[in-house]
């Protein structure tokens, strides 16, 4: 990657037998190390003077919680909850949503399923667009395990939860739906409903705080948002989709402009962080939910599915049909993204060429422009919302392998980590060496690790984790020349001991691949393909199959609800 991507011009400049070199919140001494590297001040240069503000004033709350979080996690761990824990974070994700979705349009859930929709794109959005903007860390590791399934998680920044917001607002939106007017399930039904809601939220939130990827600060932020996405989407959403469908065309055009608008003014990050990528898949998801959805309403087969006089019945199209049409479903939204991703991968670059020739393009850091490069590849592992078909084999073996999938991380995995690492270690390098004599705690620093040992006896309770938070060498080995002669930015690495102490080993930081500037349009065109498909394209080829549609049943006799007492 370009050093355009990384938003400084220093690079490094060290001899190809150079060997790694130590950095302990300095630049080597050996050479000229990029100034992002000198991490005390990386986050004041690279972000603007209100925005480093803010992260100044809350970073200090995450660096408290988190030996109160090890102490947690230790005393709580087993292998057992290791395994609960690492699985269920799966039923946060988007993968998970974006595959189940489809499903309540497919089943005659369709509003229901629309209100799910636009809380999780917007939960995943604004936690994105928060992220982003403040930039903050996950709590550090060590003293934390990272307990997880997902290789690109850790890459993230922390604040607020992701997982958090998506668990809570899909909890309080489905228990808001259950005490409606709208609900027709039986007072035992409901109540065994909205006890297995409050058990999903708990299990994703506080399996966040279990699997030390989260802070308590993380998840209360994300859980609150959660909350207020879900009770604006319930009171307000169902109005502005009345104005919206019985719009003419502009009404849907403008809304997916104003989207738009909303990814092109997504904050830049200080490091290379994945949020954005996730925002704009749900971003396209938006945009074609709702043209396929005003699109729908206006054709001849709305009536068979919306409405109170639907003609749809789940249970008279029999299992055998309803598994048809969810494989058939499924199978078609598999078959878009597997031919429009590399087609567009293919065409895009050429088209961006000419825009960019004329000065048009609007560049984003970290995405290298098509100018300096020449083709995308095909394989690229660009999507954590919704798998290749070929990786989910590999997926399924992950999960009944030996580890269940998970894996169990100590130290830095990306940029964020291995800066805050960094600075927690120099500032407590300053504490020591400005701490009164006589005090009856001795520190000795050691120049080269950082690490503090004291003179009395050893410490208990939180003060042991406190020790263990920027533990560890960071290392740097120096970059490579990229095609256009431009230096990449160096390799961090984190050295630490293992649990026994025996060894030291390094652990290379987890990178982010190169990224191209034509994934962002390719990412709404296909996820804005998938909603209109789920909503529009799928549901008219069920009936135009005959036996899969729903517009030969019966009228349904209306059966009034039975009383509730709540």
């Amino acid at each position: 990657m370009g050093a355009h991507n990384h938003g400084s011009s220093s690079g490094v400049e060290l001899p190809d037998n150079a060997p790694p070199r130590t950095v302990n919140g300095k630049p080597v001494q050996n050479g000229v190390v990029d100034a992002g590297l000198k991490s005390l001040d990386h986050y004041q240069r690279t972000l603007p003077p209100w925005r480093y503000k803010l992260r100044q004033r809350l970073l200090p709350l995450i660096r408290w919680e988190t030996p109160y979080l090890a102490m947690l996690q230790e005393k709580m761990r087993t292998p057992a909850l290791d395994r609960y824990f690492a699985i269920t974070a799966n039923l946060g994700t988007h993968t998970f949503f974006m595959i189940g979705l489809p499903v309540l349009f497919w089943c005659s859930f369709s509003s229901f399923g629309k209100g799910l929709v636009h809380i999780l794109a917007a939960g995943v959005f604004w936690t994105g667009f928060v992220k982003d903007m403040l930039s903050l860390p996950r709590p550090l590791s060590p003293p934390l395990h990272r307990i997880t399934m997902s290789g690109s998680a850790a890459l993230e920044y922390g604040f607020p939860s992701t997982h958090s917001a998506n668990a809570v607002s899909v909890t309080v939106y489905s228990i808001l739906v259950l005490h409606s007017d709208k609900n027709t399930y039986s007072p035992s039904t409901t109540l065994a409903l909205e006890l297995l809601a409050y058990f999903y939220a708990f299990s994703i939130v506080f399996g966040r705080l279990y699997c030390g990827m989260h802070g308590f600060l993380d998840v209360i932020i994300g859980s609150i948002m959660g909350a207020a996405i879900s009770y604006i989407e319930f009171y307000y959403g169902p109005p502005f989709q009345i104005w919206l469908y019985a719009s003419d065309y502009l009404a849907p055009i403008l809304f997916a402009l104003a989207i738009l608008i909303l990814v092109r003014i997504h904050p830049e990050p200080a490091d290379d962080c994945p949020c954005f990528d996730d925002s704009v898949s749900f971003a396209g998801v938006i945009v074609g939910l709702e043209l396929g959805t005003w699109h729908f309403a206006r054709s001849r087969w709305d009536h068979i599915y919306n409405g109170p006089n639907a003609l749809f019945d789940l249970s008279a199209l029999g299992w055998p049909v309803i598994i048809i049409r969810l494989i058939l479903g499924v199978l078609i939204i598999f078959a878009w993204r597997e031919v429009m991703k590399p087609t567009l991968l293919k065409v895009l670059p050429h088209i961006f060429r000419v825009i960019e020739t004329h000065g048009l393009s609007l560049p984003r850091r970290f995405f290298m422009p098509a100018t300096e490069y020449k083709d995308v590849p095909l394989n690229l592992r660009d999507d954590e919302v919704l798998p290749k078909v070929s990786d989910i084999p590999r997926m399924v073996r992950s999960i009944r392998g030996p580890g269940r999938g998970r894996a169990v991380s100590i130290g830095p995995q990306s940029a964020a980590d291995a800066y805050e690492t960094l600075a927690y270690r120099e500032r407590k390098r300053r504490e020591s060496l400005s701490s009164e004599k006589g005090s009856g705690l001795r520190q000795v620093v050691n120049a080269e690790t950082g690490e503090g040992e004291e003179a009395h006896a050893q410490a208990s309770g939180v003060e042991k984790y406190e020790r263990q938070m920027g533990q560890g060498q960071v290392v740097v080995e120096g970059g490579h020349l990229s095609p256009n002669s431009a230096v990449e930015e160096p390799e961090l690495y984190l050295g630490q001991k293992d649990e026994l102490g025996e060894k030291e080993i390094f652990s290379k930081l987890t990178r982010p691949r190169v990224r191209y500037d034509v994934e962002v349009v390719t990412k709404l065109v296909v996820y804005a393909g998938i909603g209109y498909l789920a909503v529009d394209t799928i549901p008219i080829l069920f009936e135009l199959t005959g036996l899969l549609g729903a517009g030969h049943l019966p009228f349904p006799i209306p059966i009034p609800p039975p009383s509730r007492g709540l």
